[in-house]
């Protein structure tokens, strides 16, 4: 079987395939002969040692994968082998990496999903919409008065967040940078979209809402365009930072921080996941939506496993609209 890692940080092709023998599951490990892997912008940043926390060389990557199981360690009872599953990002990439054709993977990431999710499907739900979960659902925050802007919409975060706005009853607002992805956002569920670059932000959530502002923010980006954001803001609102994808300084807009008093807080999936009452009731809601149909994961392109530098490429690109998958034969 063959994983993926890598010995330097730098563009895909320092990614490279490495054979490793059998693997045995620790008592709170779970094998999982892997069918597919969904990317996130994560790794990404991962790769160029841009990440949350320092990345030690040589290191694995990859949050989630969807496959069977193959064995199972002397602790685990929730799953057992011959199991459809997928993982959960609940774990340190330098401990667990999901970019191989047969992973170990900490029992507590391990969940059964849905029975009528296809593999690629079922790699394109979690990181999708447990972010958006915990930061909008978890929180209480979320209701149906709530105007939300979600900026960089067409990552697949993006677009699990406007179909949970929507399923929440709230206004979902896409922002992104040109009119390009304009029909497709709306075709994916959002109310209203922004093209930031070519229209004025600010007046445009402003009629919105007439006049009152966005109530919530949703913002993996940052950057010099940041306080514009606040701008459109309603006072007293909030805004979630969960991303980095800009690599400008990203300013703090002094005068709109006193006179809008918002609440500024960074987020991570992770204050979901590494708990397991958290955990269950984040995938518990999630398969509601699912089953409903209120949540439907979009998958931009699929790739085969020996593409997986091909894929990265794509990710980085930064144009494609939903999920990056990568098929495991």
């Amino acid at each position: 079987m063959r994983i993926i890692t890598f010995e330097r940080y730098g563009a895909p092709e320092v990614l490279q395939y490495q054979e490793v023998g059998a693997q045995v599951p620790s008592d709170n490990e779970v094998l999982i002969r892997v069918k597919a892997i969904g990317l996130n912008r994560a790794e990404s940043m991962w790769r160029h040692g841009e990440y949350v926390e320092p990345v030690k060389l040589p290191a694995r990557l990859g949050y989630e994968s969807a496959g069977i199981v193959s064995a199972v360690g002397a602790n685990v009872t929730h799953v057992k082998p011959g199991d459809a599953v997928s993982t959960v990002p609940s774990f340190s990439l330098n401990d667990y990496g999901m970019y191989g054709e047969e992973v170990l993977a900490p029992a507590h990431a391990v969940v059964k999903h849905l029975s009528t999710l296809s593999f690629e499907e079922a790699v394109s739900i979690w990181n999708p919409y447990i972010t958006p979960y915990g930061a909008l659902i978890a929180t209480g925050l979320l209701t149906p008065s709530d105007t939300v802007l979600i900026n960089a919409a067409s990552s697949s975060v993006g677009v699990g967040t406007i179909q949970m706005v929507n399923m929440m009853g709230a206004t979902s607002v896409a922002l992104t940078r040109t009119r390009e992805k304009r029909q497709q956002l709306l075709d994916a569920g959002a109310q209203y979209v922004i093209a930031t670059e070519e229209q004025d932000l600010v007046a445009e959530v402003m009629s919105i809402t007439d006049g009152k502002g966005a109530s919530i923010i949703f913002d993996p980006v940052g950057g010099a365009h940041f306080p514009k954001l606040i701008s459109a803001l309603t006072p007293g609102g909030t805004v979630f930072i969960y991303g980095a994808l800009s690599t400008d300084v990203t300013p703090l807009p002094i005068l709109d921080v006193i006179a809008k008093k918002p609440i500024i807080r960074g987020y991570n999936l992770f204050e979901i996941t590494t708990h397991p009452e958290s955990q269950k009731k984040a995938v518990e809601f999630i398969s509601r939506g699912l089953e409903s149909g209120a949540l439907k994961p979009l998958i931009e392109k699929t790739f085969k496993f020996d593409e997986m530098v091909q894929a990265h490429h794509y990710l980085e690109k930064s144009q494609h609209l939903g999920r990056i998958v990568v098929v495991v034969d």
